[in-house]
């Protein structure tokens, strides 16, 4: 009766070791050896080689002298990675208009004398909740608020959204954006240019 069961469990055994073992091993170390930047998570660190974050996913930023991201509608906590996902709200539904509107009041009260148009992507969430970039519209919004908080002129905080602000892919893909941590990371890193110093966070 063994004779019988002998080829399968062989098999067994074998697609085991090959999808179980020798697959994730080979692509692990393929992974490491040609990308292992994006292989580990694609993670932002200091100079102290302290991890501050991940290029994929978003923070939140509350502190006036920090640009903020686009809103986060993952739960328990916003830019959880673990529940990425949108609200699932509808465009009529109360619940979503509430969020708005708390967003638009939170974002005046923080810059009162800005009467520009407000950027859809500082009072909406994404469908992922992740978004680690902003809309160069949305940083122009608050460069007024960060100048201010920092006591600088906007055109120097203007001139280093430019610097990082990343363009198209390809030239064609996507629409330019800004990376909001690596941006407020170099606004941190400003002491070394003569800047004044200020805590993250």
């Amino acid at each position: 009766m063994f004779m019988h069961f002998r080829p399968a469990i062989v098999l067994f055994v074998l697609l085991s070791l090959l999808t179980g073992a020798i697959y994730p091993a080979a692509v692990t170390a393929l992974a490491q050896a040609w990308f292992p930047e994006q292989a580990n998570g694609s993670l932002i660190s200091n100079s102290q080689n302290q991890v501050l974050g991940s290029a994929l996913i978003g923070q939140s930023f509350s502190d006036p002298k920090y640009f903020w991201g686009r809103p986060s509608a993952t739960t328990p906590y916003p830019y959880n990675a673990a529940a990425s996902g949108g609200s699932n709200l509808g465009p009529t539904h109360p619940a979503l208009a509430e969020a708005v509107k708390a967003r638009i009041a939170a974002l005046r009260v923080a810059d009162p004398d800005n009467r520009a148009p407000l950027p859809v992507d500082l009072v909406t969430s994404s469908g992922s909740g992740l978004d680690p970039h902003i809309s160069p519209a949305a940083a122009e919004y608050q460069l007024g608020r960060v100048a201010r908080a920092r006591g600088q002129s906007v055109e120097k905080i203007r001139d280093l959204v430019r610097r990082h602000t990343e363009n198209r892919q390809i030239g064609l893909l996507g629409e330019p954006r800004v990376h909001v941590l690596r941006l407020n990371l170099a606004l941190d890193a400003a002491p070394l240019s003569g800047w004044p110093r200020a805590d993250r966070r």
